[in-house]
């Protein structure tokens, strides 16, 4: 049985929030969220929304999902999609659901005209890292992410 890929609703929110749980416990930072279903609803499909989703089902139950917004390359000058958030409950992994979510997510890039899509990886999740190699992905070694959140960008938006 194939899993069915579809753009998430404002419905969902709750299921949404609860694989980013899920996905959270798997990364050792169960403690980093915040989110609330009203969050997920406003920041996803609110007058504004900044961000998609696509959710993987069977027998209607959300077993997977795919987070993701445009960034923008100014050496390419065309938009780019930044895969946020790529999860597959564990029972359901192995069954091509992955890289259904992945495929699609590259077909909207694709699609938009996008120039690139990218995503982060930590780099102890050697099973995430060999699926994205699996896909022709390559690691940008050169580059190190740098992070700004609470207080300290508080701070750095007061600085002048």
């Amino acid at each position: 049985m194939s899993a069915e890929i579809r753009s998430a609703r404002p419905e969902d929110a709750a299921s949404i929030l609860s694989l980013i749980q899920e996905l959270a416990d798997y990364e050792k930072l169960s403690n980093e969220v915040v989110a609330t279903p009203e969050l997920i609803r406003e920041t996803l499909f609110g007058e504004r929304p900044v961000a998609e989703c696509l959710l993987a089902e069977l027998d209607g139950q959300s077993v997977g999902f795919a987070l993701f917004f445009y960034n923008y390359s100014t050496f390419l000058g065309r938009p780019g999609i930044y895969l946020e958030d790529l999860y597959v409950q564990p029972v359901h992994r192995k069954r091509g659901i992955g890289k259904a979510l992945f495929k699609r997510v590259a077909g909207v890039a694709v699609e938009r005209n996008c120039g690139r899509m990218e995503w982060s990886v930590l780099d102890w999740n050697e099973p995430s890292i060999d699926f994205y190699k699996s896909m022709g992905a390559v690691p940008m070694s050169e580059w190190t992410v740098y992070r700004l959140t609470g207080e300290t960008l508080k701070s750095a938006a007061a600085y002048q």
